[in-house]
């Protein structure tokens, strides 16, 4: 079986160059850093930054127009993922995070806001940036934002706090979504550029993390922060419209990153099994371990399959929320089920930090947590099974 889910894709000339790329890329740069960004606990890989950005990786999916690769389509964005993360699943997030922040100012923005803040991620040293939307008593339920935007002639008045958000320690740039009336709930939800050294924004420490250490997260919190009108994007209460774009689009990306992990998972306990003696014959032999590595390997061709069916609905102009909640949902949950089957393939040994298997179910854990939980997808399925 091959272990390459293009395998039998007809893919262009130009997607398989990309995906050539990134592979070329997760395998000679990004997997040989994994474990020591991972002891390092709170350091980027700055480095890693650097050279994506030379390259193109870390601009790929921004438009030409801008700067950008020019790969719009989120099927060749998801095939490119993958393979990032099948390097590391934490470091390829932070090295294509750009495409996050940008993704709103696209969906929202005029055509000076895009030329001002989208055009500076395709240069050779982009700035960092975040997308601030969870708040501590807030995660899922995005439309109950407390984060307040008071119109002050020509400013808005920012006050409020964020937790978890990717790359906060470093950003330069955040897209600040925000509320103008908490009681309008979805229809008073804005979206702001906010520039970090804007008075009143601070930046708590990193977290420390259980995994995906390559991608840092901090509290952000806004005092009396006074942003320019200009720098909102879209009219008051359009926010809610561009995060829920911005959603459709990342959790298909989060399905395929999820899938990149757990075929590195597979990859691994196959190799592992066919070397592992016990009893007098490899491991792979045993048909225990044949059987784990069998439903590791559907698990993962699912996970590659409802992804590329979700982003194939998106690019096609369709409804898609639903196709992305269980994109996200299966992949997700396959690639800690993956992981797990993973490490008991190594029995103890896959216990120890000698091996990137402990690690990888660590990491994947994540992708069940971030961008609406396990739980929220299902209620969205369940919506959509409903009619509702």
């Amino acid at each position: 079986m091959s272990f390459d889910l293009t395998d039998g894709i007809a893919l262009s000339d130009e997607q398989r160059e990309f995906v050539t790329l990134a592979r070329d890329f997760a395998r000679n740069e990004i997997r040989p850093r994994s474990r020591a960004i991972d002891e390092a606990d709170t350091e980027a890989p700055m480095d890693l930054w650097a050279k994506a950005a030379e390259i193109g990786l870390a601009a790929y999916m921004l438009p030409a127009e801008y700067g950008g690769g020019g790969v719009t389509d989120l099927v060749t964005q998801c095939l490119v993922q993958e393979e990032l993360c099948h390097g590391d699943i934490g470091i390829a997030n932070f090295l294509t995070s750009s495409s996050f922040f940008a993704d709103p100012i696209l969906s929202l923005g005029s055509e000076e806001q895009k030329r001002r803040w989208v055009t500076p991620l395709t240069g050779s040293a982009p700035p960092v940036t975040s997308v601030a939307v969870t708040e501590p008593g807030v995660g899922s339920d995005a439309a109950a934002l407390q984060t307040r935007a008071v119109r002050d002639g020509d400013h808005y008045v920012l006050n409020g706090s964020k937790t978890w958000i990717s790359n906060a320690p470093l950003s330069q740039y955040f897209v600040v979504f925000a509320t103008v009336d908490p009681a309008l709930r979805s229809r008073g939800v804005t979206a702001f550029v906010v520039e970090r050294d804007r008075e009143g924004l601070t930046v708590g420490a990193p977290m420390r993390k259980y995994g995906q250490r390559g991608t840092l997260n901090a509290e952000v919190f806004l005092e009396d922060v006074r942003v320019p009108a200009e720098n909102r994007l879209g009219e008051e209460g359009k926010g809610f419209y561009g995060l829920m774009h911005t959603f459709d689009a990342s959790r298909i990306l989060i399905g395929a990153a999820a899938t990149g992990l757990a075929r590195a998972v597979l990859e691994d306990a196959v190799r592992y099994a066919k070397e592992r003696v016990q009893f007098g014959k490899p491991i792979i032999e045993h048909q225990a371990v044949a059987f784990r590595l069998a439903d590791m390997a559907a698990k993962t061709d699912i996970s590659h399959l409802v992804t590329m069916r979700a982003a194939r609905l998106y690019d096609a102009g369709e409804p898609v929320t639903a196709a992305s909640a269980i994109a996200k949902l299966t992949a997700s949950e396959n690639a800690t089920w993956v992981a797990d089957a993973g490490l008991m393939t190594h029995g103890g040994w896959g216990y120890s930090r000698e091996f990137l298997i402990e690690k990888w179910l660590r990491d994947a854990k994540l992708e069940e947590l971030e961008e609406g939980t396990s739980d929220i997808q299902r209620l969205i399925i369940s919506r959509a099974v409903a009619g509702r």
